[in-house]
């Protein structure tokens, strides 16, 4: 069964947004009206547990900003992992978030928020005595809407994908890079800290990270929170941080974990969204092409977890 979970509160609490898988949260106090940006829907795969997790958080930072962000977790724990970075982030970056009036360093303040709170979480879960993260971790992608600046953080292989309008229609714009050990730059510091890179005989497309002298864990992405085991060996929890200014041609942003981008092109996704019968019903829309899609493609295979988000972009104009 989906999950597209909703609550509203004023204020941001670490714990707000509780056990659900995907939260769509309105950050506004309870005698204000709001229209909805965007959708949120995260669907389990056949593995078990759904160690994906999301939010939408309507109101984020400025009135009209927001905060969109998947976590896809792996390992034993990874299900734990993905909840907590969830639930803690988003008030971590407002918190490592320097003020200032000039407003040509905002996305040079969101930046070094970003990078600061996420090595700040990675050390508060390595500390963790109940929660062993040893070989477990997530992925984050996140996405803060403040005006009409887009600050883009990624660490790992979920993805954010931007849909803009041209002459020849609608048009995906990947926002993001995967960050897979096979990606040159992120296979050099894996080797230069004496990780090793390969693939298994089995599985010759998939690019795994192994320790100097024993062929564990095989970590399928460079970077990510937790799995500390590999810390010393090029994994980092460092997010690749870009920025996106938004023009009248940008329609919506996708962000979702890989179990949709394994089975559905970019121009898929953004066609899907495009075309859907309306926005809260988006982000669904694609989760049922995608699982569709894996029994196509992959009919022996167990279905991986599969979670979006889509945040419609209105200019000021609208």
């Amino acid at each position: 069964m989906g999950i597209c979970a909703s609550i509203s509160s004023p204020l941001i609490h670490d714990d707000s947004y509780g056990q659900e898988s995907a939260v769509y949260y309105t950050g506004i106090s309870s005698n204000e009206s709001s229209q909805k940006i965007g959708s949120v829907f995260s669907l389990a795969g056949s593995k078990g547990l759904n160690q994906d997790c999301a939010l939408l958080f309507q109101g984020y930072g400025v009135e009209e900003g927001a905060i969109c962000a998947v976590f896809d977790g792996h390992g034993k724990n990874g299900h734990a992992v993905s909840k907590i970075v969830r639930n803690k982030l988003p008030s971590l970056l407002l918190n490592h978030r320097k003020m200032g009036s000039d407003q040509s360093k905002n996305f040079q303040r969101w930046k070094e928020a970003a990078i600061t709170a996420f090595k700040a979480l990675d050390r508060e879960i390595q500390f963790l005595e109940t929660l062993d993260c040893s070989c477990s971790g997530t992925t984050a992608t996140v996405v803060i809407r403040q005006a009409e600046d887009l600050t883009v953080a990624n660490l790992g292989d979920s993805r954010a994908v931007l849909g803009t309008r041209s002459e020849d229609g609608i048009v995906a714009v990947q926002l993001t890079t995967d960050l897979k050990p096979g990606v040159p730059c992120e296979a050099e510091r894996i080797t230069k800290c004496k990780g090793r890179v390969f693939a298994l005989k089995e599985e010759p497309h998939i690019q795994r990270v192994w320790l100097p002298y024993d062929d564990s864990p095989g970590l399928a992405m460079s970077r990510a929170f937790g799995d500390f085991v590999l810390k010393n060996n090029g994994i980092i929890c460092i997010p690749e941080v870009s920025h996106h200014r938004i023009t009248p041609h940008d329609e919506f942003l996708v962000v979702a974990t890989d179990g949709v981008w394994d089975v559905l092109s970019n121009e898929e996704v953004v066609s899907m969204v495009a075309a859907a019968d309306n926005e809260e019903g988006a982000a669904k829309a694609v989760v049922d092409a995608a699982v569709a899609m894996w029994k196509h493609k992959f009919p022996n295979s167990k279905r991986d977890d599969c979670t979006v988000i889509c945040l419609f972009l209105p200019s000021k104009s609208d």
